[in-house]
């Protein structure tokens, strides 16, 4: 799928702006908080269903009731979406929906500054990252993680509570126990098969000899699912005093090795961007892979944070996807640009 044009009305500081896509590369030019951002958070609702930095009624432009979206693939389709405030409604094909159907959603690789920084982030940001990532070509995977989430904050909700017994936490520790190993089995399997490209992808960008590696951290590593019921249980008064559930897969971590060692502190800043470049890459090839679509590349004023080096690798690596950038410099050739 190809993306035609985007329309977008009070969303966020934009009164209404227009995208016309090229069907390759498009540039989207202008300073910092002219709302470049904006466009490319617009896509990704637009083709994911939901926004990657916030909710909903965060994006409504101050002054306004509402937001539209209205964006266009190149065989025609059109994807209308608006917000009041309340209610968020998709209309596609004269049909309406509170959420994007699945059958119209389309993979997104989505590349932002912060993740440039992912290896020395907080454990909680690498989650969020790789969650985003596997949820993008495997619904089940997304599934799985919603109804963890769900379960988790009504385990918590109930351990506020004064006055609680354990039989009251048992069907919640059934579905976490559930969920949980569903979750680590598939972070183990999608890890091993980045691990397994991501070291030779890594020598493409930065043409030398060095080994990359992540390592999955988990709490649940070689549970059952009924050992990791038992662990919950045993917890129980642990929990009631900290009011949280205090183990599973929410505490796991993505360790990054650089040559064997740790990479945060041993990796340099352009080894440590190098690495990520190299996950990207294979991102893009696990979605074409698994659902033999290509995906949309966004980046996100990424291009000022790679030197000319790593620039030309990015585009040559992502030549076959329509991508569109954000940035405030000039350095397309031949691409499509436009001002935010």
């Amino acid at each position: 799928m190809i993306i035609k044009s985007i329309n977008l009305t009070n969303f966020r500081n934009h009164d209404t702006y227009r995208l016309e896509c090229h069907q390759n590369t498009s540039l989207i030019l202008g300073k910092n908080g002219s709302g470049k951002t904006s466009v490319l958070e617009a896509i990704y609702i637009s083709t994911r269903g939901k926004s990657f930095r916030a909710s909903d009624h965060e994006i409504i432009k101050n002054g306004t009731e509402f937001y539209r979206i209205e964006l266009e693939y190149s065989s025609g389709e059109k994807i209308l979406i608006t917000y009041d405030g309340n209610n968020k409604i998709f209309l596609i094909l004269d049909k309406k929906s509170k959420r994007l159907p699945k059958k119209h959603q389309y993979p997104i690789v989505l590349f932002l500054p912060s993740d440039l920084n992912l290896i020395s982030h907080a454990p909680s940001r690498r989650r969020d990252y790789f969650d985003r990532v596997f949820s993008e070509f495997d619904e089940n995977y997304n599934q799985n993680l919603l109804k963890y989430e769900k379960s988790l904050k009504q385990r918590n909700e109930i351990l506020k509570n004064e006055f609680i017994t354990q039989d009251s936490l048992f069907s919640w520790n059934l579905l976490l126990a559930k969920y949980g190993t569903k979750l680590f089995n598939s972070r183990q399997k999608f890890i091993q098969e980045i691990n397994q490209e991501l070291t030779k992808t890594y020598r493409s960008i930065a043409e030398n000899a060095d080994e990359i590696e992540i390592f999955y951290k988990s709490e649940a590593s070689g549970l059952s699912e009924s050992k990791y019921l038992n662990i919950l249980e045993e917890n129980f008064q642990k929990d009631l005093l900290i009011k949280h559930t205090s183990f599973g897969v929410h505490h796991d971590d993505y360790v990054f090795y650089f040559n064997h060692k740790i990479a945060d502190g041993s990796a340099s800043r352009g080894e440590t961007r190098s690495i990520i470049l190299a996950l990207k890459f294979i991102e893009a090839n696990l979605i074409y892979d698994k659902q033999h679509k290509k995906p949309i590349i966004l980046l996100d004023d990424v291009f000022s944070e790679l030197d000319p080096t790593r620039r030309r690798c990015l585009i040559k690596n992502f030549r076959n996807h329509q991508v569109i950038i954000t940035s405030v410099e000039d350095f397309q050739d031949n691409q499509s640009s436009q001002t935010a």
